[in-house]
């Protein structure tokens, strides 16, 4: 860098400087700020001659006021101007004011783009490091469009000086970082790897003796550091004779690890750890040689219990993701009594909250209950920074590893319990998830949050979950004295004039639920909803919900009650809220890759149980009912095959054939079983077992497809499509949920899918299932038992009823007609066709179960106008209602009439091809 003459010394900046410092107060430093901003105004407009020196002066004196916090909306110009001086220190100072001031969407880049351009054409190389330098510092995207092809030709140029190449090499790392896709690093990578030669820059040339140099008898300690960096930007090596090189290299650093000491010094000790850190960093991105991960994680416990706070900072964190492979988890679970106590004993909060992270990472089924219970107790005097934290890790693990779900509940209460400030809307959101759609512990939560209600002071997040519980399940617990319905209200209405506004509403809802539950109680809750301080409450939704909850109670029948106020329907299983959560709170980076090596690490290394059977799933099927935690189910997923992305190439040697596997050997024998009852294994070889829970309710049905691998290996690439015709995508939606495509050895994924009929339909969705297992490709096709029987609604009636109706059927009411006609498939159609357009009636078809034999009995005559109207609750084709009435495994069906609106009614096509009119 050029001297500094006697005469850049700015007197007059150094006056104005010494002036603010002098100042008294804020109001004589503003009054100061503001004379001298009407100076530098005024020489700025009226002196057109002023000189570069003056100008250098007055916009340094703008840079130090703007660094003072005041706005500078002048002067930019004056700075630009600069830019062209063949003085360093007029245009240094015009650089620095550019880079610190100029906005990157200014009208002046222009402008400054082209000073730029000058200066990097400059035979000067100083004037050529400045404009490297506010390139790098403005890093816009306007730059990087206008210069990333000339900083690489003087990064390789050979008569660029050294400190010009180490600009520009650190001028285009800043612009590839902002904008990658315009630095044209595939024409340049080559010759800018050989400036790793290079004598003078970072890295020296790989002639030169790196013993040469030492620091404190450790070989070039930051070249090391530098190189191993380097080398985690790169896979690992496939030539074999390099990666022994290399894990050669790797090795001897974790032997010198082990080497005593050579001086005492604290620079001999901290270059030589950072050296071996930073190896232990590139053994882990490898996560390919189990030796040297192990050695690396016995290397970094010693470290754990050293006596220097920032090496044991530095060992918990390499520990973290040392977890996270298959090949050192379990020596990482070795030293959890060291981490435990780590987070007993540790001063420095942040060594305890890496010391949580490590907790969190090594938890498996194996250590889970002891991990969560030492990070409640430490939760008691955790530092309040990190709470939040740590709860939400508690709530992850108690939900991911519980084996027993009521110690899942337990677990969730005590949280509430210790840290209820610290517990967000997420963690008791999905504690009420579990237990709606986990039926053997409903009870168990219902007794245990009745219980932990009963203490004088209770958080409120502790009674919002007891509100929803008790007003679902209350009554799995109201058989107990102890717990009475009357008991159970009391025990709520006693919280109430404590809690907040939305908790308040949220125990309305349960009081009206007591209502369907518990009728001996109506009276004191209707009481209370009559209550001034609900009808009257001054919060618009507290009032709107006494109205309506005291009404609903008072004008509806008990059926109506027990239809609106039924109990909720299973919620849709998807990604934990906690865990996503928990993702935005570190970064999604961090949470995300350990999750992913989480599922990724086998069923042996996690200590997980092999699964239970499909068809034995505790997992319940919801019904379509409204959510009433907003908590709504995942986005329609198109059915159908996937479309090809390729030509007939591709097709031919994809992973995923467009072709689907003709239907599996047997699994017309299991369709057959599923027409009757709707859980079960619907499919089951060698590899993969397929179960099903499915519940239908109206024309609205909701089923669970479980997919077990009964191996060892994992599924690779798994993908099951529902493949529709189109005539049954018209008739029926079907909207599914995707899975992981991994589904590992000895692990079940389930698949939601929420089904819709629109109209009757005859086929049935084939359901096809590809995966890659041990690098042999499977495809599977089964029918997927949905068929219209399932939205039929059954009803009952006396049996005087029943044969009436059964009479109807048999024989002609026609007067003018004497002839009784066994029924045929065109006799039935007929009569719905007929009756159907001839008749303003809409009648709803009832399934009945029959024992005796299928239908034998006689219909009308197609001559005559038939006495009954038929009316599915779906409306059928003549087809399909036809073969429904007459096929089906000894199911009888009757009719029921209702008087409806008069409507027009469409035309019978000929041939029995019409479709009646719906409502």
């Amino acid at each position: 860098m050029p001297a500094v003459s006697k005469g850049d010394g700015m007197r007059g900046l150094a006056v104005f400087i010494s002036d603010i410092r002098n100042c008294k107060s804020k109001e004589a430093e503003i009054k100061r700020i503001n004379k001298e901003l009407a100076n530098i105004r005024s020489k700025f407009k009226g002196d057109k001659a002023l000189d570069g020196y003056s100008k250098k002066k007055y916009v340094c004196k703008l840079l130090f006021i703007f660094l003072l916090g005041h706005d500078i909306d002048f002067g930019h110009m004056e700075a630009v101007n600069l830019l062209s001086s063949n003085r360093y220190t007029e245009k240094q100072i015009g650089y620095l004011f550019i880079s610190v001031l100029v906005n990157s969407n200014s009208e002046l880049i222009r402008l400054v783009n082209n000073a730029v351009k000058n200066d990097l054409g400059s035979r000067n190389p100083t004037f050529t490091g400045l404009a490297l330098h506010c390139i790098a510092n403005v890093g816009s995207r306007e730059m990087a469009e206008a210069f990333a092809g000339e900083i690489p030709k003087i990064l390789v140029a050979g008569d660029a000086m050294d400190s010009v190449k180490q600009s520009a090499a650190l001028c285009l790392l800043r612009l590839h970082r902002t904008s990658p896709d315009l630095v044209p690093m595939g024409d340049w990578t080559s010759r800018v790897v050989h400036l790793l030669n290079d004598q003078h820059l970072v890295v020296t040339s790989a002639s030169t003796d790196l013993q040469d140099y030492t620091y404190y008898f450790v070989p070039a300690p930051w070249l090391s550091v530098k190189l191993l960096r380097l080398l985690q930007c790169y896979p690992p090596p496939e030539d074999p004779a390099v990666r022994g090189r290399l894990t050669e290299c790797l090795e001897t650093i974790l032997n010198k690890a082990q080497e005593p000491p050579k001086s005492k010094k604290v620079q001999h000790s901290n270059a030589k750890n950072a050296v071996l850190f930073e190896a232990i960093s590139l053994i882990i991105h490898h996560d390919s040689e189990p030796n040297l991960l192990v050695r690396a994680c016995n290397q970094l416990g010693q470290f754990l219990q050293h006596r220097e706070t920032n090496l044991r900072y530095l060992a918990l964190e390499s520990m973290c993701t040392l977890a996270s492979s298959e090949f050192s988890h379990e020596a990482v679970k070795t030293h959890i009594e060291t981490v435990i106590n780590a987070l007993k004993t540790e001063r420095d909060v942040s060594v305890r909250q890496r010391a949580v992270d490590l907790l969190y990472a090594m938890c498996d089924r194996s250590n889970a209950q002891q991990i969560v219970a030492e990070m409640l107790s430490y939760l008691e005097t955790a530092d309040y920074s990190i709470r939040e934290e740590i709860v939400l890790k508690v709530a992850i693990l108690a939900e991911k590893y519980a084996v027993d779900y009521t110690w899942y509940v337990d677990t969730i209460l005590n949280l509430i319990r210790i840290a209820g400030d610290y517990v967000s809307e997420e963690v008791w959101y999905r504690v009420i998830q579990i237990v709606v759609n986990r039926d053997d512990v409903q009870g168990y939560a219902a007794k245990t949050v009745f219980e932990a209600l009963q203490a004088p002071a209770c958080h409120e997040n502790l009674v919002k979950v007891g509100g929803y519980i008790l007003g679902e399940f209350g009554n799995l617990i109201a058989g107990d004295p102890r717990s009475s319905p009357l008991t159970q209200f009391h025990l709520l209405h006693s919280k109430f004039h404590l809690c907040s506004v939305p908790t308040r509403a949220l125990l309305l809802s349960t009081y009206i639920k007591f209502v369907n539950l518990f009728p001996e109680v109506k009276g004191t809750i209707q009481d209370v909803l009559r209550s001034d301080s609900q009808l009257k409450n001054a919060d618009v939704e507290l009032q709107q919900r006494a109205v309506e909850y005291l009404r609903l109670s008072t004008v509806a029948s008990t059926d109506i009650l027990a239809t609106v106020l039924e109990e909720m329907p299973p919620f849709p299983e998807r990604e934990s809220s906690i865990l996503a959560k928990l993702k935005k709170k570190k970064g999604p980076s961090t949470v995300t890759d350990l999750e992913e090596a989480k599922r990724e690490r086998s069923a042996d290394v996690n200590g997980g149980p092999e699964p239970a059977p499909a068809s034995a799933s505790a997992a319940s099927t919801p019904s379509p009912s409204a959510d009433l935690l907003g908590l709504g189910a995942a986005p329609p997923v198109p059915t159908g095959p996937p479309p090809s992305s390729g030509g007939l190439l591709v097709d031919v040697f994809s992973d995923s054939p467009s072709a689907v596997a003709p239907l599996a050997p047997g699994s017309e024998d299991n369709f057959a079983r599923f027409v009757c009852k709707n859980n079960g294994v619907l499919f089951e070889n060698q590899l993969l077992q397929i179960g099903l829970k499915s519940e239908f309710r109206q024309n609205l049905g909701r089923m669970f497809i479980f997919y077990g691998n009964k191996t060892s290996t994992q599924f690779l690439s798994f993908t099951p499509t529902l493949i529709c015709s189109d005539d049954l995508q018209a008739n029926l939606s079907l909207q599914t949920k995707p899975v992981d495509p991994t589904v590992d050895g000895g692990a079940q994924v389930q698949q939601a899918v929420n089904i819709e009929c629109v109209s009757d339909f005859t086929e049935a969705p084939v359901l096809n299932i590809q995966f890659r297992y041990g690098g042999t490709f499977q495809n599977v096709s089964v029918k997927l038992p949905i068929t219209l029987n399932k939205f039929f609604q059954p009803t009952e009636m006396a049996s005087q009823d029943f044969f009436q109706r059964w009479k109807q059927l048999s024989k002609c009411t026609d007067s003018r007609c004497g002839r009784v006609e066994k029924p045929s498939l065109r006799d039935c159609v007929n009569c719905f066709r007929n009756s159907f357009n001839q008749q303003g009636r809409r009648v709803r078809l009832l399934c009945l179960r029959f024992s005796s034999s299928p239908l034998s009995s006689s219909l009308p005559c197609r001559k005559c106008t038939p006495c009954v109207v038929l009316q599915p609750r779906v409306p059928p084709s003549p087809a399909s209602l036809a073969s429904s009435l007459v096929g089906m495994d000894g199911s009888l069906c009757a009719v029921e009439e209702e008087e409806a609106q008069p409507g027009p009614s469409r035309p019978a096509k000929s041939g029995g091809e019409g479709r009646g009119s719906r409502d």
